[in-house]
């Protein structure tokens, strides 16, 4: 269950991406993994392979490859004070960049390659994503119903905000069961703005848990970062684990 390091085609160039599958049998339901702010790394890999140690084939696809190939940042500013403004400087174009359009273009192309390995099985696949992967899956999600079944959105930002295009503003679209764990006290996502969010999904009939990780902070499942938290992660796990079982009849 080691992850390869594949390359996927893309309407805007080639991104990079870890590869995880079961170490033999199929056909595996089809998982994207939908990275944080800090990239494609080993922590990414290890999260691939726990996916796919229960039976799924995983792709984890570098959602910054217009900026080039992982790794794009260093993990090591974090813990210094005089180079982590510029850490959140270098991170924050590569975010902006996007957007939902490319959002839904990029995981269209992620869909295409999971769908054309030989052990993957037919059908739509779900998501799971982190930090602003999260809210990129829920993009994903509403851009394409049709070809993702369910979304997992762990410690996501920024999900409601005022612009026109909040993630939140879409939900109509989405016809797959989604599941929010969110961090508590998040700066990026605020209990009023999860507020907003449940009120948005219910207003639009989506199925759905929402939940706060009491003592979390943003970041928790991340073992590389200070964030970190264990108890938190171990209920990540059961959750996702949950959605996906349930998703496919597992």
């Amino acid at each position: 269950m080691q992850p390869t390091i594949v390359d996927v085609p893309t309407p805007d160039g080639t991104a990079d991406a870890y590869l995880a599958r079961p170490d033999s049998g199929g056909p595996f339901p089809p998982v994207l993994l939908f990275m944080d702010a800090f990239g494609l790394r080993p922590r990414v890999a290890e999260m691939a392979a726990t996916i796919a140690g229960r039976g799924y084939v995983v792709l984890a696809p570098n959602l910054f490859h217009r900026a080039g190939r992982a790794p794009l940042i260093d993990l090591g500013a974090l813990a210094d004070d005089s180079r982590r403004s510029a850490l959140f400087e270098r991170i924050g174009p590569m975010m902006a960049a996007l957007t939902p359009d490319t959002v839904a273009r990029d995981t269209a192309a992620y869909l295409d390659f999971l769908a054309a390995q030989p052990d993957v099985a037919p059908g739509p696949a779900a998501i799971t994503g982190y930090c602003m992967g999260g809210m990129n899956a829920l993009r994903a999600i509403e851009a394409l119903p049709g070809r993702i079944a369910a979304v997992a959105a762990f410690h996501a930002g920024r999900v409601v905000t005022d612009a026109p295009d909040s993630p939140h503003l879409a939900l109509g679209a989405v016809t797959g069961e989604l599941y929010f764990g969110h961090a508590d006290a998040d700066p990026s996502m605020t209990a009023e703005q999860i507020a907003v969010l449940e009120k948005a999904l219910a207003t639009a009939g989506v199925t759905y848990r929402s939940e706060v990780y009491p003592g979390a902070r943003h970041g928790y499942t991340q073992s590389d970062t200070p964030m970190y938290d264990e108890q938190a992660t171990k209920r990540h796990w059961t959750a996702l684990f949950d959605l996906l079982d349930r998703t496919f009849g597992r």
